[in-house]
């Protein structure tokens, strides 16, 4: 009978160890956390803009090769901008591109899921709307190259003004940094030495202006 006694206790006390609520805690403790999940680019939303761009391109006798779709609505640790071939109707290049800090610290990474934008000289922040790239020239920035951007619409008319310009910087990245974002400067779009390197043949070998087209 003693037997008995201890195998029934040691039953009793294995029972208790997996209750289901003990369970159900260790359980909801593990959904409680949350990983952030890594935004894509929506592609039919691109193929869509990219039909518009090639009918502006074609009308404005800009190049209609290849434009620049920049997809501000995406996090800025993620590649948001890419390189659209008009001929193939798909992307060939991406990359990461910083925008305007605004009021926030220079360099840092303070709006890289919840940008500003504005045309206003002395905001700090980029402006929305459809760019010709133009004119090369030196940059004191990356690799000391850089391409001037005439706005084209009432979002960007005064990016000449503000001297918004498209060039490299030291601090991008070629990598995705997500869930950290991108560094912030005063409002130009900024991409890595290396690709500013990849792009700027295409640019500099292009016959007519290229459309760069910075949207949400």
């Amino acid at each position: 009978m003693k037997f008995f006694a201890v195998i029934l206790a040691l039953y009793s006390l294995l029972s208790c160890s997996n209750e289901p609520g003990k369970r159900n805690h260790q359980t909801s403790a593990s959904s409680d956390i949350q990983v952030e999940k890594r935004p894509e680019a929506d592609l039919s939303k691109m193929a869509v803009k990219a039909e518009e761009a090639l009918r502006f391109c074609t009308s404005k006798k800009l190049n209609t090769d290849f434009c620049i779709l920049i997809d501000m609505s995406l996090h800025s640790g993620v590649k948001r901008m890419f390189i659209w071939d008009f001929k193939k109707k798909s992307v060939i290049e991406k990359y990461l591109v910083g925008y305007g800090c605004g009021t926030n610290p220079w360099s840092l990474d303070g709006s890289k899921d919840h940008p500003k934008f504005s045309n206003e000289d002395g905001s700090h922040l980029s402006s929305l709307g459809k760019y010709k790239l133009q004119e090369r020239g030196y940059s004191e920035w990356g690799i000391n190259v850089k391409y001037l951007m005439h706005g084209l619409e009432e979002t960007n008319s005064n990016a000449l003004k503000r001297f918004i310009v498209f060039h490299s910087w030291d601090r991008m990245n070629d990598d995705e940094v997500f869930p950290k974002g991108s560094p912030e400067g005063w409002g130009c779009p900024t991409v890595s030495n290396n690709a500013m390197r990849e792009i700027d043949p295409m640019l500099k070998g292009s016959e007519r202006p290229v459309l760069m087209w910075i949207y949400l």
